[in-house]
Order: C-alpha cells, then sequence, then structure tokens
C-alpha cells in the first residue's frame, strides 16, 4: 500500500459505535474533523499572528527609517545654511577689527575688499560703510550709494540695536532677489560705524543643489511669514506664499507628516540661529515606502502558501495517522479472539507453573520412599530376586524422574530471560540521559552539578536498564524541586569495589512516615499531580535485577537523595538471572 493511497480517508463511511469489544472503538470522522480544526488552529493562527506582528513591524520600522533619514538631512543642511551665513558674518567682523574706518572709507579700499571676499568667500555683490548718522560714507558695488542715508531704514535700527542683522531675501529697487547682512562696530563711546553687504541669493539656492534627496523631494527656505526665500520645485518661485501652514518653532530639527491633496507628505524643518530663516524638506511619503510595499506583497504571499501548504499537510497527515488507527482498530478486532486465547493460555501456564512447583516435593517424597523400599528388597534374597518387583520399583523410580524433569521444564519456562551485559561508561550514560533533560533544565532555571571519579572504572552491566534508572531518578528530582533548584549527581568507587551513584535534589523531600513506602507500586507523594508511583517501584526492580541495591535518604523542605549501589562484575546464578540486591534508606557505604 503506498502512501497517497494512505491519504484516502478509509473511514469516512463509518462513524463508530464506541464499544470497546467486538465493534470499532472510535468516531473515526469526529476525531479527524477536530484533529484537523485543531492542528489548524495551532499551525495558522501563531503564523497569522507572527506575520501580521512582522508586517506591522517592518512597516513602523521603514517610517521610522524614512523619519531619520529626513531628520539627519534636515540637520546636515542646516548646518550647511547656519555655516554659509556664518563665514560671510565672520568675514565681516574681520574686516572690523582689521581695517580702520580711516581705512576702509579711503578711495578704493572697499572695492579690493570686496574683490578678495568674491574670491575668497564668494555670494558677495556689494559692501557698504554706513556711519552713525545712518549715511552710507563709502561703497563697493555696481550701483551709486554714497551719501545715500539709512537713520530710518528698520535694518539700521536693528543692528544699531542687536549689533548684527540679516535680512529677509527682497528685491528692494534693484528688483533682484539679495540678502543683506550688516555688523556693528563701535569706534569709541559715542562713535560707531556698521559694515553692511549684500549677498546674492542665487548663492543660497547653490546650497541644495548637490543635495539627495529621495520621494521626489524638494528643499527650500521660507520666512517667519512662510514666504519663499529661495526657489522650489513644486510650491513656487522665490518671494511667493507657500502652500503650506508654516510649522512651529523648534529649537532643533523636527520630522512630521502632513496631509495632502497629493498624499502624505514627509516634513523635516529647523528654524536657522539668529535669522527669520526656516529650512523645509519635503518628501512625498508614498514614493519613499515604494520598497516596504514590495516587502508588504512578499509577506502577504508567503502568508497564503504557508497557509496552503500547512492546510495540505494538516489533511494529508491527520488522514494518514486516522486512517492507520482505523487499520489498527481492524486488527484489533481480528487478534481479539487470538489475544482471548492467548490470555487463557497464558493463565494456564501460570497454573502449569504453579501446579509444577506444587508437586515437586510430593515427587521427591515418592521418590525417596521409592528408592528405600528398593534397599529394603536387596537384603532379602527372595525379593532380591524376584525380577517383576524390581522392574516396578526402577519404573516407579523412573517415572518420578521424568515428572521430575517435566516440572524443571515448565519452572524454567515461567521466568523471565536473564539480562544482557556489556560494557559501560557510566560518565557517558549520566550525560546521555541528561541530553533528554537539558531543555526543561534550562526552562526552570534548574542547575545540574555532576561530579565523577576520574579513577571510575569501565564495568559490566545492561546500559538499557541503567538508563531507564537514571532517567527515572532524575524525573523523580526535577519533579520534586521547584524552580531553580539544584541537582548534584556523583558517581564514586567504593572501597568495596562496587560502582555508586548519588541523586541529590533540594526538593521538598519525603516525610519520614512515606520513606518506606516510596518503592511500593502506585504508591505517589506527587497525587494530583500526574504521579503514578510506578517510577521508583520499577526503579527498585530494575536496580535488583543488576544486581545491585539503592537507599534512601530525605529530610523534609531539605532534600532528597537516592543512592544505588551496583557491582562491577554481576554474577548470574543458575537460571540465568543476576543475583538480587537489597533495598535501604537512611545509611551509606560507610567503607566507601
Amino acid at each position: 500500500m503506498t502512501f497517497f493511497a494512505n491519504l484516502k480517508p478509509k473511514f469516512w463511511e463509518y462513524v463508530g459505535t464506541g464499544s470497546v469489544t467486538g465493534k470499532y472503538m472510535f468516531n473515526f470522522r469526529r476525531i479527524w474533523k477536530l484533529t484537523v480544526l485543531t492542528t489548524l488552529c495551532a499551525a495558522l493562527i501563531p503564523l497569522s499572528i507572527m506575520t501580521l506582528i512582522d508586517y506591522r513591524v517592518s512597516r513602523d520600522a521603514t517610517v521610522s527609517e524614512i523619519m531619520l533619514r529626513t531628520a539627519q538631512l534636515t540637520s546636515n543642511t542646516k548646518r550647511s545654511v547656519s555655516n554659509f551665513l556664518v563665514e560671510r558674518k565672520a568675514a565681516l567682523e574681520f574686516i572690523n577689527h582689521n581695517d580702520p574706518l580711516a581705512s576702509l572709507v579711503a578711495p578704493g579700499r572697499l572695492t579690493k575688499i570686496l574683490q578678495s571676499l568674491q574670491k575668497s568667500v564668494g555670494g558677495f555683490v556689494d559692501l557698504g560703510v554706513i556711519d552713525d548718522r545712518g549715511v552710507q560714507a563709502a561703497y563697493a558695488g555696481p550701483y551709486d550709494l554714497v551719501g545715500k542715508d539709512y537713520s530710518n531704514a528698520n535694518w539700521f535700527k536693528q543692528v544699531d540695536l542687536k549689533g548684527i542683522y540679516v535680512s529677509d531675501v527682497f528685491s528692494g529697487f534693484r528688483n533682484v532677489p539679495h540678502v543683506v547682512i550688516a555688523v556693528k562696530h563701535i569706534v569709541s563711546a559715542d562713535r560707531f560705524y556698521v559694515l553692511r553687504a549684500t549677498l546674492d541669493a542665487a548663492s543660497i539656492n547653490d546650497l541644495f543643489s548637490g543635495l539627495e534627496i529621495g520621494g521626489a523631494g524638494d528643499a527650500f527656505i521660507i520666512n517667519r511669514d512662510g514666504v519663499l526665500q529661495t526657489r522650489s520645485r513644486e510650491f513656487g518661485q522665490v518671494l511667493e506664499q507657500m502652500a503650506l501652514d508654516v510649522p512651529l518653532y523648534s529649537d532643533r530639527s523636527e520630522v512630521k507628516i502632513l496631509p495632502s491633496a497629493k498624499g502624505e507628505l514627509v516634513m523635516g524643518y529647523a528654524y536657522i540661529p539668529e535669522t527669520s530663516f526656516i529650512l523645509v524638506i519635503i518628501k512625498h511619503k508614498e514614493l519613499l515606502m515604494a520598497p516596504w510595499n514590495q516587502s508588504r506583497m512578499q509577506i502577504i504571499a508567503f502568508l497564503v502558501i504557508s497557509s496552503v501548504v500547512i492546510l495540505l499537510v494538516v489533511l494529508g497527515g491527520t488522514t494518514f495517522l486516522v486512517n492507520q488507527i482505523y487499520l489498527a482498530d481492524q486488527r484489533r478486532l481480528m487478534t481479539l479472539h487470538q489475544t482471548e486465547y492467548s490470555n487463557k493460555m497464558a493463565s494456564l501456564g501460570r497454573l502449569s507453573a504453579g501446579v509444577a512447583h506444587e508437586i515437586n516435593n510430593p515427587l521427591a517424597i515418592i521418590n525417596e520412599k521409592a528408592g528405600l523400599i528398593k534397599d529394603l528388597f536387596t537384603f532379602k534374597e527372595k525379593y532380591d530376586q524376584d525380577p517383576k518387583l524390581m522392574s516396578l520399583i526402577d519404573s516407579v523410580l523412573s517415572s518420578v524422574d521424568r515428572c521430575a524433569e517435566i516440572t524443571r521444564r515448565l519452572l524454567n519456562f515461567a521466568r523471565r530471560s536473564g539480562t544482557r551485559l556489556q560494557e559501560i561508561d557510566l560518565a557517558s550514560v549520566i550525560t546521555e540521559v541528561l541530553d533528554f533533560m537539558g531543555k526543561e533544565a534550562e526552562y526552570r532555571s534548574i542547575s545540574i552539578d555532576i561530579v565523577v571519579d576520574e579513577n571510575l572504572p569501565i564495568f559490566n552491566s545492561d546500559p538499557g536498564k541503567i538508563q531507564e534508572i537514571l532517567l527515572n531518578l532524575f524525573t523523580n528530582a526535577f519533579a520534586a524541586m521547584d524552580d531553580g533548584g539544584k541537582l548534584n549527581i556523583s558517581a564514586r568507587l567504593t572501597k568495596r569495589g562496587k560502582i555508586e551513584v548519588r541523586v541529590a535534589d533540594s526538593g521538598h523531600g519525603i516525610p519520614k512516615s512515606d520513606v518506606d513506602r516510596v518503592f511500593e507500586p502506585f504508591f505517589s507523594t506527587k497525587i494530583g499531580k500526574g504521579g503514578t508511583g510506578l517510577g521508583l517501584s520499577i526503579t527498585y526492580g530494575l536496580v535488583q535485577e543488576l544486581g545491585g541495591d539503592i537507599r534512601v535518604r530525605s529530610v523534609v523542605e531539605e532534600g532528597t537523595t537516592f543512592i544505588v549501589t551496583l557491582p562491577r562484575n554481576p554474577v548470574e546464578n543458575t537460571q540465568g538471572q543476576l543475583e538480587q540486591g537489597t533495598i535501604g534508606r537512611g545509611y551509606e557505604d560507610t567503607a566507601g
């Protein structure tokens, strides 16, 4: 029968009666439905939740990265604009400190300074000196402004008050967008002059030419009234009103998302210190989210494909397993009568073994008495020479021997098979058994300390039974401890030449009244917690089969220690079984 044939529901037409004898035991259709539903829920619900979480986390991470990159770009561009203005203000301050007023107003001196600034710094259009009356005393540039009175101009009052002034971009009588920077220099207590420079607005535009802005981005400067100070690809030309609202003041770079007719916009902005300028960087969020949209489709495709695969596997696997249960139940019905017959034969075998054991003593008496009668007959020639009488006695003795041989065979047949011995490295066996419990110990923060004597030799025993002994003891210790407990395992060679293994836990301990009963079948201190009471009973039986003994010491609220002693070379008895050990509690091998 092929695998695909097993995927066809063989049980669908049969519902089941629930009877446990002579008929099918289960409602296979109901089992199949419940298994499919439960498995699909257990698989698809976590998968859907994890996919949704990944969907939202990746989306939020993408948005956060966009905001972070915009904030970094805004901060870097703000520094560039600030440095541009600071460099030019520093140049004017240097001129004030380097050249006295008499030198600055000397013919040709201001022109040389302007030419030097245009070559070294750039952006300067003209340069003028205004005295404390507001009259321009000297000028270098394309216009004739010597003698012009600025005493009533707002910028002159501002520079007189603050010592420095940076204007908004304006056209003025030149009809060309430009920016004015003015720096006040105090000559004496009652005299000062102002060095005033004009900067071309185009030089500020050049700061944005090398910016790499994703999402069809735009970078420009506005004043606090929302008037564009530099041109914008999307929001207009210089000195036009920006369509967006002016962002609220902040002393650091800010990023926010704005709704618009073209979709959401990512706006980064920063106020330029000591000016009325506001740097604005605009990006289209939809374009920036394009890579994530591709990932989103991949996530959705992954969810759909995974769900389909899980559905197919669950349907196929459940059908296959329920088919196997159905076929097993069919085999159960076929073997039910054989089992009943085997049970009768097993009962008969046990009865035969008991009868054989019971009749051994009468046979021994018959054999003894018949032998005695034969000996007595030999003393009398009359009986000794009677061949018929002696042959009858020999026939009785022969029949007794024959019956004895039959009973011995019955007893040997009733006994269990012997233990298979081989060389064992106890440290490796302990490590191998603990490997099965490592995850539970890690999850429950149980520390395990293993101390194996370096001189512990390789010895002969049954590895499977030793593994089962250790597994039962370790499992029992884990069940006795709360999270964060400690398990100590030690192995040594005693002075009597035996192998001793100690398993000590820091659990709740066993009451003194219960210590005598821990090895009894079905006795458990874990009532209501899943204990069956068979673990230590089985362990005791296994230790005795290996010719060893097991002891227990326990103190309530301090812990329990199991001590297993095994022979290095077990001796088999005449029936193929190992010599039985002993059971004890509260004592140790003091010779070791």
